[in-house]
Parts: structure tokens; sequence; C-alpha cells
């Protein structure tokens, strides 16, 4: 096999640390299996003294499975693992620990579930606040932080060190730990058992971490306390690629490498396999904005290839229309639905393009757990909204307690739950409750009067109605602060159901539409489990490490793209980090796609487009490639 010389200067290096930067499709996995098959076969180090450190499973045991390949079958000691795989054997040596004392999630979940109730939090979502606190409690051990100066992201400080604090109890209870607690053990017995410490530092003499721009501090520091005192540490990585910032990974740590280890020798695998001239290029354009980056010189190996196509549609209704005829147009020319895939920033903006996809019957799989936007509690709230209105019953007074149940307080009405008696709702009987209290049988008054203009009314300006008119926005934005979001999270969810309501003259019809989404959503998840020749769809973020010959980039717009969260400067390299990710996953044909106008709104081009543009113009959907 030929290699480039800058491989076989990273798969030469034997002694001492080193950095080596490997651009999208460079070949990084190919330079590490080589490397420990230099070591072993050409300077006799003990296979089992060779230790290699991977972010996910799946990357540990493709690795494992081409340095077998490489040696012919031969079954070498080698050790191929996880972050979080090694450090717990480090503890299962030392606590004498097994996989039972691994928290399941569901056990997690659970824990925080308990304690939302002994503390009285009220919530929306009781599912996405457990998994957001679950989050930010990973990210502070992980960071090593210290909770005195903690400012939570999710709720108040009070009630956040509550929460951490009774997790960490819970667990220590049922001697129980997580992903990050063998982190944190593992580097507490590094720090006091030097005896330890010693044992595998003797143990593996070389460690090699792939995908080291997503490492966070806890893991740097264990890394390096196990690589010293010879320092054989190979790292191998491309901080442009960094996209985990959310999960608690530090590209500044790999920027810092040569400062922790100034004798480091440094390479970059600056030859691009995977993708043409004029996409390297354009890519190389949009990083090279970032200014906090290792300077690279990446080239193409596979020639020229055609110009990446930036896209401009009237609304996103024309824009998923046209990128759907365009996949037609690439399967009548001989490509695979498997060689096809649309990438977006976050999992609510391909609702419009997955119905498109269902409507023309074509295969699709989706990467990520996908959230039905219907079963949403803002959609929930709004049917239930539409639904008392429409039903006969609110007509003769009556309405039905689940339903208003869920909307009585959305907004505040500070309706008292003891004044809703029965499973059927006399507003009639509330207002009697209240009699003594004017100012409240006006609020159900209005509420009866909101109702009946809502029921007169086609699905989308009933929607904007509850919206504008009732006062749901407002509500919304109340919530956010509450849970120290940004309004624009929770806005978005309402502009695509208006948008969505949009499309159906009766709230029956909107209604049926939903239902048969969902059920082709199950039925799609159910028939591709057998089918792999399908359009591929997935976040920037679940598409890293993955190539097509055809990429589509959807909703190029500011606030989608850089997304609206972003707004520090660290934070919109990181976007841009992201957006380098998607385009670099393209092998032969880039498609990126945007849309003048959504949700009723202007929308403002993304600036990364402009960026990887430099003086090209974009051309209007509606031509023809």
């Amino acid at each position: 096999m030929a290699f480039h010389e800058s491989q076989l200067e990273a798969i030469r290096h034997k002694d001492g640390p080193m950095l080596v930067l490997a651009g999208p499709g460079s070949g990084k996995t190919t330079v590490i299996t080589h490397r420990i098959q230099y070591l072993v076969e050409k300077h006799q180090v003990n296979p089992g003294s060779i230790l290699v450190i991977t972010f996910t499973k799946a990357a540990a045991q493709e690795m494992k499975q081409r340095f077998g390949t490489l040696m012919k079958g031969r079954r070498l000691p080698v050790g191929f693992g996880t972050f979080h795989a090694v450090f717990f054997s480090i503890l299962k040596h030392a606590y004498r620990y097994d996989a039972s004392h691994i928290v399941r999630e569901e056990q997690r979940i659970k824990i925080i579930r308990e304690l939302m109730e002994r503390h009285h939090v009220e919530v929306e979502d009781e599912a996405e606040f457990a998994g957001s606190i679950l989050s930010e409690i990973s990210a502070v051990k992980g960071e090593m932080l210290s909770l005195d100066h903690y400012y939570s992201k999710n709720c108040p400080e009070e009630l956040f060190k509550k929460m951490y604090q009774g997790y960490m109890d819970a667990l220590t209870r049922q001697r129980l730990l997580d992903f990050d607690d063998m982190l944190v053990m593992c580097y507490e017995l590094f720090t006091q058992r030097k005896d330890i410490l010693a044992a595998w530092q003797q143990k593996y003499q070389y460690i090699l971490v792939d995908e080291f721009q997503d490492i966070n501090r806890v893991q740097y520091e264990i890394v390096r306390m196990l690589a010293a005192p010879e320092n054989n540490l190979f790292i191998v990585g491309d901080d442009d690629q960094s996209i985990y910032r959310f999960r608690g990974a530090k590209p500044e740590i790999m920027l810092g490498f040569t400062r922790d280890y100034p004798q480091a020798k440094q390479t970059l695998l600056g030859v691009n396999y995977r993708s043409t001239t004029e996409i390297v290029e354009a890519a190389k354009r949009l990083i090279e904005h970032n200014k906090t980056r290792y300077e690279k010189e990446i080239r193409a190996h596979r020639g020229q290839g055609r110009p990446v196509v930036t896209a401009v549609w009237e609304n996103a209704r024309e824009e998923t229309k046209g990128i759907v005829e365009e996949l037609l147009d690439y399967v009548r020319m001989g490509y695979q639905w498997s060689d096809l895939a649309v990438l977006y920033r976050t999992s609510l903006e391909p609702r419009l393009l997955m119905e498109r996809l269902m409507e023309y019957n074509i295969p699709f799989r989706m990467r990520d757990t996908l959230p039905n936007l219907y079963e949403h509690w803002i959609a929930l709230d709004l049917c239930a909204y539409i639904r008392i209105a429409g039903d006969e019953q609110t007509k003769q007074g009556f309405a039905k307690r689940a339903d208003v149940v869920r909307i009585i307080n959305r907004p505040k009405r500070y309706v008292n739950r003891e004044a809703l008696e029965g499973q059927e709702i006399s507003w009639n009987k509330m207002k009697s409750w209240y009699q003594d209290k004017g100012w409240m049988v006006e609020r159900i008054e209005q509420l009866e009067y909101d109702l009946r203009m809502i029921s007169k009314m086609a699905p989308v300006a009933a929607v904007n109605y509850i919206r504008k008119g009732v006062g749901y926005d407002e509500y919304l934005r109340e919530y956010a602060d509450y849970r120290r979001m940004k309004p624009g999270e929770l806005l978005e969810v309402a502009d695509q159901l208006q948008e969505s309501a949009a499309g159906f003259q009766t709230a029956q019809e909107w209604f049926a539409h939903m239902k048969e989404y969902g059920e082709q959503l199950k039925e799609q998840a159910k028939g591709l489990e057998q089918d792999a020749n399908c359009v591929s769809l997935m976040t920037m973020h679940s598409s890293k490490g993955l190539e097509f010959p055809v990429v589509y980039i959807l909703d190029a717009s500011e606030r989608v793209t850089p997304h609206h969260k972003a707004v520090l400067d660290a934070d919109l390299e990181e976007e841009r980090r992201m957006f380098y990710v998607a385009m670099t996953r393209a092998k032969d044909r880039l498609h990126v796609c945007y849309a003048k106008e959504r949700y009723g709104k202007e929308q403002e081009r993304s600036r990364f487009v402009d960026e990887y543009l430099g003086n090209v113009p974009p051309r209007a959907g509606s031509q023809k490639r």
C-alpha cells in the first residue's frame, strides 16, 4: 500500500508524544492500525503494552477488526476500547466492580423523576427535563467543576444542587456508578494511589487516542497520568471537526497539546481521499473563518469534480419538493437510494421533507431518534384548544375534563383544580365555584368567548389566534424563562405546527394527518430495519465519520445554522465546524439549500453560505442541475 509522506511520518513514529492532525477523509484509521503493526513488527514492542482508546464501541471494534486483517488474522493482545471501557477495567481490578454496578439509563431517569417529585418540580415535559438535568450533571463531572460557583442551564441553582446531590446520594446508596463516575473515580484512584498508577503505567507503554478533539478535561488528565513518564502518547484528531462541546468536549485541549508537551512531534494528514477538489476547496474557504484552530493545507486526491450547488427556494415547501425531485433524478441517473443523504442542524427540521418523502414513497432511514412534532406538549396543548372549541358539547356548556385540565392554565388563569369537577366539565359550575370572585368569572367567560372564536376558524387561523389572541406565546416565553431556555426554541415548535396547519381546511383533516403521520413513522422504522437501500436523514452531529456520494444540506439559514443559541464566539466557531463536517461528508456532489421564507417570515441565508461561496452567486432552486 502506497502512503503519503506525512502518513509515513506518523506510522514510523516510535517514542515520545506526537500530534497527528487528520483532515476529513485522510485515512487516519489506516495510519493508526499501520503504526501499531510497525511498533510490533519493526521495533518488537510487546503487543500487550499497546492501548488504543476511541470514543465509541463501534470505532473500537472497527479498529480492532482492521488491525486483525492487517496482521492476517494473528491474534495479538493489543488493547482496543472506549474511554469508559478502559477506565472501568481499571476500577474492576481496584474495587472488584462488575457490570451489575453500572447504573442503567432507566434507573438514572427514575432517580431524577423521584427527586422531581420530592422537590415539587413542575415542568411541561418531564422526560425532556430529566434528560437535560442528567446531561448537566454529566458536564459538571466531566469538567471537574465545583457546584459552589456553577450556574445551571436548566433551573435555579439551589434546585440543581439538590438534584445533583440527590442523584449522587442515590447512586452511592445502591453502590452504582454511571459513565462519568468511571472517569472521576479513575482520576481519584490514580491521584491517591501512586502504586496502582505505576502498575498501569508499566502495563501500557504506548497509548494511541483517536478523535482526540472530542476529549474532555477528566479524560485528558487520566490519559496524561497513564502515559507518564515515557509520554509515548500518540494522538490523532482534527480540531476543525470538534462538534461535541455540549457533551463536554474541549477542542482547546488539543490546541494546547504542544504547550503541555513541548517536545511533541507534529504532522498533518493533509490529503483528502474522500471528496473532490470543488468540495474540499469550498469547505476550506468556510473553516478558515475560524480563528481558534491549527492552520492546515488540505488538498483533494480525487480530481476536480462538479461545483458545489447552492440553491435558494421561495419557501420551505418548494425547498423540500425540489430536493425530493432531485433525489428521484439521481436514482434515474443510476445512483442507489443509499448513496444519498440529507443533513440538517436539528431534528426539528426534516418534518416537511419526511412528509414529502412519504408522499413519493421514497424509502428513508433516520439515524437519530426522531421526535414526532405532533406528540410535543405544545402540539397537545394547541390540539386540546381546537378540540374543545369544535366539540358539540362545548356549545352546550360542557367539555372533556382531560382537555380542560390541559389548557385551563396555559396561559395562567389561576383556575384551581378543585373547580374542575367530574369527567365532563361544566363552564357554569366552574363560574359558580368562583361566584364571589368576579375577576375569575370574567377569565372563564373570556375563555368561553375565545373557544367560540376558534370554533369558526380554519386550523392555521385557530393556531394563530391561540398564540396571539389567547396569549399562548406569552405563556411559552414565561415557561422558557423559568427553564432558562431561549423562547425561540419553543416558539419554533409552535411555528412548525402553524406551518403544518396551513395545509388543511378543517381540524378533522389536520388531526387525521397527524395520526397517519405517526403511523407512517412507525411503519418506516419497522420496514427499514430490513431495507438498507434508503435515503439517509440525519443531524450534522450524527453524520460525523460517515460519507456519501451525494449530500444535501437542508435549511442553510441564519438562526438554524448557525443556531439561534450560538451567541459567543466559541459557539459560532463550533457551529461553523459543524457545517464543515456536514460539507465534508460529500464524496461527489454537494447541494446546500435554503428558503427565502418560512413560518410566514423572511429567512436570511446562513453566513456560512457566503463564507464558502466567495463570489459565486447561488442558483434559484427551480432551475435544474
